[in-house]
């Protein structure tokens, strides 16, 4: 589950935001809704532990993000939180493949082709493993992606604006492919976004364990 209690963030020679607190079960969808700049993309870094709270408590898989240090938090994140950032970061150099293997190392894994083979054909890319992103669609980009965020089975995928620059068919399927991700693991799915295509999407296929909003604007403290 994901719970925050008073939190704030401060920028270094900028705002500081604070953030209504949330309680959201765990396999719940949570929206962060509000326009850009807002500090959507800073709430997911912060659940994610790459940022840390100026104030507050923001509890994430059971793990406290102001408590995390570095070493432990690369560990925790690894296995934990799943990110699919609006820009997919996949390495040029390496096949699909060895995109996933990466994510298995980073974690301190040992490579488990297996595993790699099933995140691949769960998503529909298991014919793409030996293609690099550069031959790759940008439908078929997002799907590897999330299969290397998924991977390790986390408890929390965290996407950011997963729908933008998609046209109308192309965001339902990418939602889609999110909702059925997160359902089939058990994790809880929050989406930063400030698309209204994606509420609309979830009114239509509730999550059996709930769908929470968080309206997120830029307030100063």
């Amino acid at each position: 589950m994901i719970s925050t209690r008073q939190l704030v963030y401060r920028y270094a020679g900028g705002p500081e935001l604070r953030f209504d607190d949330i309680d959201v079960a765990q396999g719940g969808v949570l929206l962060l809704q509000g326009a850009s700049g807002a500090g959507k993309s800073t709430w997911l870094a912060l659940a994610a532990g790459l940022l840390r709270p100026g104030e507050g408590d923001m509890t994430v898989a059971g793990q406290s993000i102001h408590a995390l240090r570095k070493v432990a938090g690369d560990a925790w994140r690894a296995r934990s939180i799943g990110f699919l950032p609006q820009k997919l970061h996949l390495s040029a150099a390496l096949t699909v493949h060895g995109n996933l293997a990466m994510a298995q190392w980073a974690a301190g894994d040992v490579q488990d082709d297996q595993r790699i083979a099933e995140a691949l054909s769960a998503l529909g890319v298991h014919d793409l493993a030996q293609r690099k992103p550069a031959q790759l669609s940008g439908g078929q980009a997002q799907r590897v992606a999330l299969a290397r965020a998924v991977l390790l089975q986390p408890k929390v995928i965290l996407a950011d604006e997963p729908t933008a620059s998609l046209d109308d068919a192309a965001a339902q399927a990418s939602l889609a492919l999110l909702q059925a991700t997160a359902s089939r693991q058990g994790a809880t799915l929050v989406i930063a976004t400030h698309d209204a295509r994606v509420a609309a999407f979830f009114a239509e296929n509730p999550c059996q364990k709930g769908l929470q909003r968080l309206r997120i604007e830029r307030k100063q403290l």
